[in-house]
Parts: C-alpha cells; sequence; structure tokens
C-alpha cells in the first residue's frame, strides 16, 4: 500500500491554510462532504495530496451514518488526548488489500457501492487509520480534473511520513501494520506532530509551521 492522502485538524473554513500558501504552495479545490458534515482545503502532489479538514454540519457529522468514524470526537478536541491527523492509504497495485482490519464506511458523497476502509480499535491518541481502493495519485488523474501539481516552494513528491504520538502505549493493528509497509514512522513524543519530506529533502530545505499547524515540512 501507499499514502493517498493526509489530514490535518482545522479550524472552519481552515485559515490555517493561509501559511501553507504563503510557504509556496498551489491550492487546489476544496470539498464539502454532504452527510459527513465535514469540508476541507487541499494541496496536491504527483502522488499524494494534504487536507485541512473541518466540521461545516454539527448534525450531519453526528449522525448516525457518520459518528463511527468518530471524525466529530477528532476535529472538535485540542490537546493531548486526541491526535489531530488521518492518513489514508491506497493500494500500491491492483491485488493490495489492506493489511490491517477495517470496516467499510460508504459516504453519501461517494458514488455508489465505493467504500472508505477505516481501521478498527483505534484509539483516538492515534491518527485516524484509513484504505481507500479506489485512491489514485493526483499526477495520474484525467487532465479535466487534474488540481495544481506545481508549486512556487518546488515541491514535487511526498516521499516519507513521521508522526510523533504523546505517550509509549500499546499501538492499534492498524498503527503497527502502517509502520511495518515503511511508508509511516510512528514515534512516541511531548506533542502530537506530522513531519513531511518531500523530494527526498534534496534542497536541504525545512519550514515549521507551529504553532498554527502541528506540521513540518522538509524539502
Amino acid at each position: 500500500m501507499e499514502i493517498d492522502h493526509l489530514f490535518l485538524r482545522a479550524r472552519r473554513d481552515a485559515p490555517e491554510a493561509d501559511a501553507l500558501r504563503a510557504f509556496g504552495l498551489s491550492e487546489g479545490s476544496g470539498n464539502r462532504h454532504p452527510g459527513q458534515g465535514t469540508a476541507n482545503r487541499r494541496f496536491f502532489f504527483d502522488n499524494a495530496f494534504l487536507e485541512l479538514l473541518w466540521i461545516e454540519d454539527e448534525d450531519e457529522i453526528r449522525s448516525e451514518a457518520t459518528a463511527p468514524t468518530r471524525l466529530a470526537e477528532r476535529l472538535q478536541a485540542d490537546g493531548a488526548d486526541v491526535s489531530p491527523f488521518g492518513v489514508c492509504f491506497r493500494p500500491s497495485s491492483a491485488q493490495d488489500a489492506a493489511p490491517f482490519p477495517t470496516w467499510q464506511y460508504a459516504p453519501g458523497y461517494l458514488p455508489a457501492g465505493m467504500t472508505i476502509g477505516f481501521g478498527r480499535d483505534v484509539p483516538l491518541t492515534e491518527p485516524m487509520w484509513c484504505f481507500f481502493a479506489h485512491g489514485t495519485p493526483p499526477a495520474a488523474a484525467p487532465v479535466e480534473r487534474r488540481q495544481p501539481l506545481r508549486h512556487a516552494a518546488g515541491l514535487a513528491a511526498l516521499t516519507a511520513v513521521a508522526i510523533t504520538v504523546p505517550g509509549t502505549g500499546v499501538r492499534s493493528a492498524p498503527a503497527v501494520a502502517a509502520q511495518d509497509s515503511g511508508r509511516v514512522a510512528i514515534a512516541p513524543g511531548d506533542a502530537h506532530l506530522m513531519t513531511l519530506t518531500f523530494d527526498d529533502g534534496r534542497a536541504g530545505g525545512r519550514h515549521d509551521f507551529r504553532p498554527g499547524l502541528p506540521l513540518v515540512i522538509h524539502y
């Protein structure tokens, strides 16, 4: 499997995205997720995208269909007890299946029959882990649906993800599978932090978006 996209919790309308734009990232289109109660602002790269996610509709996010995702808890909380991150994988090949136990979520905004596999028994202290069997790299999108992939900051491909999780407790099966895949490194620390490396860090650059976002980018 490989990383399809990542999300970070944001305030309503994601004013935090302005710091990403100021850094030199080109913003793509955002989404409203009808029935799920969330909305986003997104930044696309050759092989993955970054999503700033917030609660748009309190009733929808607490509906019977959406409540099992625990997105309401993740997106409202602020502190060490709840991770502000989500990591969604896709298959590396047509034969790939999720290497961790999942339950199938069928939100109304996806085409009929399409689901997202949510990792089972994941504590809120960890990132949300999911698997989207229909995910494709942004660079492979049809021309008419292709998002902006060129950035003034020079970033092209996501090559490493490291996530710091407070505490030293036993990790969930999805977290162990994510780390064993080599796609995500997980380490204990004092605070939640996502560190992304683009293009193997060849330019030798680093940008720290804290305190606005728990995000560091190497490029």
